[in-house]
């Protein structure tokens, strides 16, 4: 292995507590509006539009479109199945600008400054540049510069977002980059194209009952509880 020179995270879950944040928003914005509605369930059914929705953009069904606005049509479809009818564009407007407002979990800052005394850290996330940018000063987040699946019209896995940041940080070198994700999927798609790899579980992700992606199903360069272990593991 050349000598590692950069770490590239993948973002919703790993990095930021989507889900809860979801939930506040959009809880926050129903009691504004006078809306009684199970909003819990929305958001959940929101992110389960995730892939799908970027699905129909890999397969070439629709052409490339920002992570923004593919949510933004999955919210506008959920609305209407969870009888939500009075909010107005203002509205649907910031209750979509609610995933440019996540909260990371108690690690991320701390573990994240850690890690970049001694490695350059970046996003490689399918978010948009201007939803990791907002993101990031939102929550706090010390990127040194943010890497998206916008950059190459193509969402992960495929590999074009993963040699982008091969080619971007580790002057063409695969294992001179590692990937953190709490999610196998991505980090087996990372280790195939020779970066290395850091497996961080986030067991709440997905809200109570949680089974996916809980412990490492693959053989990772590193594994660790949390950021803070992550950079002390790395010599951070």
């Amino acid at each position: 292995m050349p000598e590692l020179k950069a770490l590239c995270f993948d973002v919703f879950g790993t990095v930021v507590d989507w889900r809860s944040s979801l939930i506040t928003h959009a809880q926050a914005l129903g009691q504004r509006k006078g809306i009684t509605a199970d909003w819990e369930r929305l958001v959940d059914a929101w992110r389960a539009g995730y892939q799908p929705a970027m699905d129909r953009v890999r397969k070439g069904e629709v052409p490339w479109t920002s992570l923004d606005a593919l949510h933004r049509g999955t919210l506008d479809r959920l609305l209407g199945e969870f009888g939500i009818a009075s909010l107005d564009e203002a509205d649907k407007v910031e209750l979509n600008l609610g995933w440019h407002r996540l909260k990371g979990w108690p690690d991320s800052v701390p573990g994240l400054t850690r890690l970049k005394r001694k490695y350059i850290i970046a996003t490689l996330s399918n978010g948009n540049v201007k939803l990791l940018v907002d993101m990031g000063k939102w929550a706090g987040l010390p990127w040194d510069t943010v890497l998206s699946a916008e950059l190459v019209h193509r969402y992960k896995p495929d590999p074009a977002t993963y040699r982008s940041a091969i080619e971007f940080l580790g002057d063409g070198e695969p294992g001179a980059v590692m990937m953190v994700a709490a999610h196998n999927g991505d980090l087996a798609s990372a280790g195939s194209h020779g970066m290395q790899t850091a497996f961080v579980p986030r067991p709440e992700e997905y809200g109570p009952g949680q089974v996916r992606d809980t412990r490492p199903e693959h053989d990772f360069t590193v594994v660790a509880a949390d950021f803070e272990a992550l950079a002390e593991k790395l010599g951070a």
